[in-house]
């Protein structure tokens, strides 16, 4: 047995560097994914919490960075916590079966565990302290000792600081297992995790729970659609491994075992998974936003199959089966079917260039660079995006893009961030990829890049207030269509200089308007009637202005939106989507 785990712990030591080996080459060649830039931003501004996520990333990209600026760097920590997580991972199940060419060959299957193995966003650390956080637990829920409690609360802050997904791994496993609340270290975990946590809570109070609008409010706005639902499971289908995925899922369902641990395994398998698919009714579930249950799935099946088809040749057992040759042949090729793909991100074969999926690793350096030639060292504004911006700030080493999100997209942390500060009123590029009416017509420049042709254009003494807060004090829930009804909107100014909204001597016109949103759609904005021709808001302070606007022709439930346009822009989204409701 000391022999078998000697050799077990040597061909894992060899898979662990190639796996890193492979990470490392493919982090220095492959340009940055855009969501990657984005969270390069994160770095760029450290903050207890951020619009969409918490601030592990942030930390991950800072260091790496810090050491190596460069894609290596800020792909550093995702490789080293990506190789420890499978040291890991062969610690927790070796427990109950030990066969290391299966748990190589089954973990290389898996298509987000490739992913995450460089590309850096907040599932990289998730993945690592989720990995982590189930190595501890199953030592935890063995012996009740006070390291194993500090130590797991110290995990669940970390889980939590990476994405808020955490949350419902913890709910769930703590339904797996409701003898843990008769502990007394539970509670202590618990207390020692929420005051680590703290310092996110109330950066979420400060800036208005902007993550919680945004995930639990905003992204549940679409229509149900039925290919949210069968997109979702063909995704988890295809994730798991595109050849032998079905067969990882049948073994895990399979397993039976009343081990305690493999019971939260089989909770956090469905639960997330059911959870996920039941969200598809409210809107789309990106496919990765399932990792931890990918996890478990492969925990799960890893140990089903190993205890079903024990390796005869390795652990000399009589009248145990192999693994059917069928299974193996088709394992190896979905292997290879992955180093292939991932291959081509390094060296795109001919005639794959132009896959979406491939395309959009390759001429963003180039893109980058040709834009900041035709603005200088001038801020850069691009239109609804938060990753055209972010990546023009990656190439160029600067925090000059900015992304100007209009009412028609959604809000992220470019409205948080003090890079409209800097700019305001100052002479900026104004760079799209699209010339439309609503978008500034005329824009004289047009650019060639590596992503296509670009239009652009200059404005002096750019006016833009989209940080600037609008909110009806009081508003009734119901309204009869097609109504004219009086309201008092408290207009906050959050800046350090005071605006006006009125247009006397203004280069660029400023409008206060006002649209609804039904079923997803956003439909037509209208002028709101008010006099803000002489309304100045001294910095920091807040006005109240008496106005009135119309209800929608017809009936139904809707989102009020209230938007201040300032030219060229679209319009930006200055309040929360308030809901109403209109009767006939």
């Amino acid at each position: 047995m000391i022999q078998q785990q000697q050799s077990s712990e040597r061909i894992l030591f060899i898979f662990l560097s190639i796996w890193t080996l492979l990470n490392i080459i493919q982090a220095c060649f492959v340009e940055l994914h855009a969501d990657e830039a984005y969270y390069w931003m994160y770095s760029r501004f450290l903050d207890w919490g951020y619009f969409d996520h918490p601030p592990m990333v942030a930390l991950f990209i800072k260091i790496g960075d810090a050491l190596f600026p460069s894609a290596l760097g800020l792909r550093l920590l995702t490789i080293i916590s990506s190789t420890l997580s499978i040291y890991l991972l062969w610690k927790i199940v070796s427990r109950y079966a030990q066969n290391i060419l299966l748990f190589i060959l089954l973990f290389s299957c898996i298509v987000l565990f490739h992913v995450y193995g460089f590309i850096t966003t907040p599932d990289s650390p998730l993945f690592f302290f989720m990995v982590l956080f189930f190595y501890i637990y199953q030592r935890y829920e063995q012996e009740d000792k006070l390291k194993w409690a500090i130590l797991l609360a110290l995990v669940i802050a970390c889980l939590l600081y990476s994405k808020y997904h955490a949350i419902l791994v913890l709910l769930v496993t703590i339904l797996a297992n409701l003898k843990l609340l008769k502990r007394p270290s539970f509670w202590l975990i618990v207390g020692v995790a929420i005051v680590a946590y703290i310092p996110h809570i109330l950066w979420q109070v400060k800036n208005d729970y902007p993550s919680f609008h945004y995930h639990i409010i905003d992204r549940s706005s679409d229509l149900y659609q039925f290919n949210f639902t069968y997109e979702y499971l063909l995704a988890q289908l295809a994730l798991a491994g595109p050849l032998i995925g079905w067969f990882l899922y049948r073994s895990a369902i399979q397993l039976k075992s009343s081990d305690v641990f493999l019971r939260v395994m089989k909770f956090n398998f469905y639960g997330i998974f059911i959870f996920f698919l039941f969200s598809t009714l409210k809107g789309r579930v990106e496919a990765h936003w399932t990792l931890p249950a990918m996890l478990c799935l492969f925990i799960l099946a890893y140990i089903g199959i190993a205890r079903r088809f024990q390796d005869t040749a390795a652990q000399n057992v009589p009248g145990q089966r192999t693994l059917p040759a069928w299974f193996v042949r088709l394992a190896a090729a979905n292997v290879v079917l992955i180093v292939l793909v991932r291959l081509i991100l390094i060296f795109p074969f001919p005639g794959l260039a132009d896959l979406g999926i491939v395309k959009n690793y390759f001429g963003t350096k180039e893109w980058a660079h040709q834009i900041q030639q035709k603005a200088g060292d001038a801020p850069v504004i691009f239109l609804n995006s938060f990753q055209v911006p972010s990546r023009y700030n990656y190439y160029n080493r600067t925090t000059k893009g900015f992304g100007y999100n209009s009412r028609y997209y959604r809000k992220n942390q470019y409205d948080i961030w003090p890079l409209e500060d800097g700019f305001r009123n100052k002479k900026v590029y104004y760079a799209l990829q699209h010339s439309h009416p609503e978008d500034g017509n005329g824009l004289e420049d047009t650019i060639s890049t590596s992503k296509g042709l670009f239009y652009g254009t200059w404005i002096q003494h750019v006016r833009m207030y989209q940080k600037v807060s609008i909110a009806p004090l009081a508003i009734p829930l119901r309204f009869k269509k097609a109504e004219l009804i009086t309201l008092k909107l408290k207009i906050t100014n959050p800046y350090y200089e005071q605006i006006s909204l009125g247009n006397a001597g203004q280069e660029w016109k400023c409008f206060l308007e006002y649209g609804y949103k039904k079923d997803g759609l956003l439909g037509d904005f209208n002028l709101v009637d008010a006099d803000t021709e002489h309304v100045v808001i001294p910095a920091g302070q807040s006005i109240l202005l008496n106005c009135r606007i119309k209800t929608p022709d017809a009936a139904g439930k809707f989102k009020l939106i209230f938007s201040l346009r300032t030219e060229p822009f679209s319009g930006s989204r200055n309040s929360g989507m308030i809901a109403v409701e209109v009767v006939p």
